[in-house]
């Protein structure tokens, strides 16, 4: 192993190929520790033709990207260097037999557990390395195409009903929907792991199953931090979805099953904000494991700076977000709504992506339409300098209905300019007495916080003022990087054993025996 720590770090829709708060601690963090720590990447996008956002440090060795939809041979994408002649031999070897016998139970113990998400979480882990290993061996899509894997899924579909309104019974939809799922989800499975000394994931989702593989093949240390919670913010986005019952029920099962076990297996669990702490403990993180490292900013970049001349005299609301549900968007642009009928010139601005959901975005360029508010609500896109885009304004907002500890919370007061934020995650704990908090959902309320602020000058500048010393005291940008230091150079000294030799689980033992007559079992 390299002399100095070397950390598998996974991330799903964001670093390096895309913006957000979740990047920006990521860059930090690997920009910051060029000179002690080297990083691999593995990076969950949504498609494969995506570039990086970011200048990557030279710490940054390699990026395993692992595109989950749009493309035909997956493995062949994500592994390039395993010679393509193992890729043939790898289809040749996975025939019907091999799935019958050496997949099928594995396969079947899986999707028991993933129906029923509150089965142990520790053969939930023996499963998911069981997967990475016969992958290892066997092609993926080969496997997972098989009619006997979509016969055994729908079978196991079917017995599920029984849990779900008696009108209702899964169709051929929930089976097509539910076994695209898995292929796609699971993807990580089928990537070889480097040895390395942690593996770190950005959230309690998909990216870190491989962390638990690594976990039993080489006794790797696993390290997780949780922005916003997954599974809640999962609970969200499927329950506003116009899918099935069942095809929603199985989508949180799987979210489930998957936050379960990666919090059972996290050696530390690190949420930017304490109040996560409950949610990790409902879903199977130990209590001794979880300590919060709470965002940082740099406070020498991100300072007070005056107004634009062309908005020195019109009362302006600035937010950074990009536009999809969790946001609430919506709700920002209601807010402007009923401010603009009190302060006629009253302008917000919005910066953000508007790629991540273009429905989305569609649906608040409508509501601002009728509203009539397109003189007031900008939606000014992406803005490469976020240092600077808080100073547009006098005030900040944050409408979310989901957060960990917001960066464009810290960041807004770093510049000096009090929040009106709704309290979610640890939107309340990062603004302290310095901004005004309320209601998600509740846009009167958000507008009753910028009238507040915007007409008392004194109150405003008072609160900019304590916002800035709050964060200069509490939240600058090296503590948490030398936090994540020390946890990366402790685990790096430690020698863990491989826990494949606590395997239970008897259709794991019995594939990793098969294995043998492959000649493939290290």
């Amino acid at each position: 192993m390299d002399r100095k720590p070397v950390i598998l770090f996974e991330t799903e829709g964001t670093y390096p190929y895309s913006g957000g708060g979740v990047s920006t601690w990521a860059h930090i963090l690997c920009s910051k520790l060029r000179e002690e720590i080297n990083f691999i990447i593995l990076a969950l996008t949504g498609m494969p033709y995506v570039k990086s956002q970011y200048e990557l440090s030279q710490n940054i060795k390699s990026i395993i990207h692992i595109p989950q939809w749009g493309t035909a041979e997956p493995i062949s994408y994500i592994d390039r260097h395993t010679p393509f002649s193992e890729h043939i031999q790898r289809k040749s070897r996975t025939d019907q037999k091999v799935i019958r016998t050496i997949f099928m139970p594995l396969f079947r113990d899986l999707i028991r557990h993933v129906l029923d998400p509150f089965k142990p979480a520790k053969t939930s882990g023996e499963l998911i390395y069981g997967f990475w290993k016969y992958y290892q061996v066997f092609d993926y899509k080969t496997t997972l195409s098989s009619p006997l894997v979509w016969s055994e899924f729908k079978q196991q579909l079917n017995s599920y009903r029984s849990a779900g309104p008696s009108e209702e019974e899964p169709k051929m939809i929930d089976v097509t929907f539910g076994m695209r799922w898995i292929y796609h989800f699971m993807l990580p499975l089928a990537v070889p792991l480097p040895k390395v000394s942690a593996t770190h994931s950005s959230l309690a989702g998909f990216p870190a199953i491989a962390s638990i593989a690594a976990k039993y093949e080489y006794g790797t240390p696993m390290v997780l931090t949780d922005h916003g919670v997954y599974i809640r913010e999962r609970l969200v986005n499927v329950s506003q979805t116009r899918m099935s019952y069942f095809s929603k029920k199985l989508l949180l099962d799987l979210a489930t099953f998957i936050t379960r076990t990666v919090y059972h297996y996290a050696d530390i669990i690190a949420p930017v904000t304490s109040v996560h702490k409950k949610w990790e403990v409902e879903f199977g993180g130990g209590e001794e494991q979880i300590r919060a490292i709470y965002n940082g900013v740099d406070t020498d970049k991100f300072i007070p700076r005056p107004k634009p001349e062309h908005l020195r005299d019109t009362p302006t609301v600035v937010a950074a977000a990009h536009l999809f549900e969790l946001k609430d968007i919506e709700t920002m642009i209601r807010c402007c709504d009923f401010a603009r009928r009190e302060i006629p010139n009253i302008r917000f601005i919005l910066y953000g992506s508007l790629n991540v959901d273009r429905e989305y975005v569609r649906k608040c360029k409508l509501l601002v339409q009728e509203l009539g508010v397109g003189s007031h609500f900008k939606i000014g896109g992406f803005h490469n300098a976020p240092h600077e885009l808080f100073c547009e304004g006098d005030i900040s907002i944050l409408t979310s209905i989901s957060e960990g500890f917001p960066y464009t919370v810290i960041e807004a007061m770093s510049c000096g300019r009090p929040v009106v934020a709704t309290d979610v995650g640890g939107v309340s704990e990062a603004i302290g007495d310095c901004g005004i908090v309320c209601k998600p959902r509740d846009a009167r309320s958000l507008a009753e916080g910028v009238l507040r602020l915007l007409r008392d000058d004194s109150l405003r500048k008072r609160l900019g003022s304590n916002a800035r010393r709050r964060v200069r005291e509490h939240y600058t940008i090296d503590e948490p990087v030398n936090h994540y230091l020390t946890v990366y150079q402790r685990l790096h000294e430690q020698h863990p054993e491989p826990a494949s030799h606590s395997i239970e689980s008897a259709s794991v033992t019995r594939m990793i025996k098969d294995l043998r007559a492959y000649g493939r079992t290290d």
